[in-house]
């Protein structure tokens, strides 16, 4: 039985790029499901979750329940960060944004990743009793992972895109942040963590997020959970040839609904 989920992030209203998303999982697999990823909680709002649920009805799909929400899950994340820094593949970084950046600028050169220049590994080196130090004194951290550690712990890794394998670049996000001081887990973390405990084993999503592959496939090498295969299709983009997204207030389902849109228009604009 093959897998699938739709995990939209309740922080605005869906857009067509949702609709392509959602209905691209619910013809992919026998099983569908829905998950809200309402990690952060200073964005996600009760209204928006609702919507979501009204939007996908509309749109003809229909989900296993419970539905899984992120922000409820949060022991299930602290167990797995607590089981990556127990084998000292974690450590706190101090740096602001603002350090990152003159870091950065000082090193022309900086090696680039999916989101731009990736993190210079300033903190990597603090010794343990620096750490212990700053923590005690209040000091605001991430935690990031030792990708180069994370990469000689698991060997040579591969994922299945489309039913090829490709050889994962355990170094492609560098050292990322997979936790916060005042939060256990990020978006990588709680999707292979939540993925292995729905038993999803096809994850389609956009083409934007098939570098993602690459870190998640670590992660669950170094959790011993499973691996599902993926599927990125194409985007939906804009007159500009932009990826729709909320921040750019791109024209939401619900809009296209009161302006008097079908099911079928939805899939005639997004071509399906």
């Amino acid at each position: 039985m093959i897998v699938t989920r739709f995990a939209p992030s309740p922080t605005g209203y869906l857009h067509l790029g949702h609709a392509c998303a959602a209905i691209t999982a619910y013809e992919s697999g026998d099983d569908f499901l829905l998950r809200i990823e309402d990690i952060d909680q200073g964005r996600s709002r009760d209204a928006f979750i609702e919507a979501i649920f009204f939007d996908l009805k509309w749109l003809g799909l229909s989900w296993d329940e419970p539905v899984l929400r992120q922000s409820r899950r949060m022991g299930a994340y602290m167990s797995a960060l607590e089981s990556l820094q127990a084998r000292g593949l974690v450590y706190p970084c101090f740096c602001t944004r603002k350090d990152i950046a003159e870091e950065i600028a000082r090193a022309p050169e900086a090696p680039q990743g999916p989101d731009g220049p990736l993190y210079p590994g300033t903190c990597r080196a603090l010794s343990d009793e620096e750490r212990t130090t700053r923590i005690a004194a209040g000091e605001a951290y991430a935690l990031r992972l030792n990708a180069r550690k994370a990469a000689e712990m698991t060997g040579p890794l591969s994922f299945t895109e489309h039913g090829r394998l490709h050889p994962v670049d355990p170094l492609r996000f560098g050292d990322l942040v997979i936790g916060r001081k005042d939060m256990p887990t990020s978006y990588h973390l709680a999707v292979v963590v939540d993925d292995a405990f729905q038993n999803v084993n096809l994850v389609t999503r956009g083409a934007d997020l098939l570098p993602s592959a690459h870190i998640q496939r670590v992660l669950q090498a170094l959790l011993g959970l499973p691996e599902p295969a993926y599927e990125h299709h194409r985007l939906v983009l804009d007159r500009d040839g932009r990826k729709l997204s909320k921040r750019d207030n791109a024209i939401t389902l619900r809009s296209l609904r009161e302006a008097g849109a079908t099911p079928s228009d939805i899939r005639a604009r997004i071509g399906l």
